[in-house]
């Protein structure tokens, strides 16, 4: 596996590197749902952790596995789901207005 240097990267990067390899991002860093509005691109599609939502990495695996059947779809679009406790909200890409 090689080192693609994303660890200290800053957020457009990994935005732009997620794009031209068709990733999706998962963080639990609200910065990109604003930096694809002002992108206004359709890629790549990012999952954010929201506070308040499971913190622990394999509580966060079982969630978005529980979840994956009815976001799919919309990840392959293009898309932002955001995952909190109570809620699982899907935004479409690009983000107008």
């Amino acid at each position: 596996m090689r080192d693609i240097g994303l660890a200290h990267a800053d957020d457009a990067s990994i935005l732009s590197h997620a794009d031209s390899e068709g990733r999706i991002i998962i963080s639990s860093d609200a910065d990109f749902g604003a930096l694809l509005a002002m992108w206004g691109k359709s890629k790549p599609s990012v999952i954010i952790f929201r506070s308040g939502a499971e913190k622990k990495p394999e509580n966060q695996l079982a969630l978005l596995i529980a979840n994956l059947s009815s976001i799919r779809a919309a990840l392959e679009e293009g898309c932002l789901v955001v995952i909190e406790p109570a809620r699982l909200r899907i935004r479409k890409l690009p983000i107008l207005g």
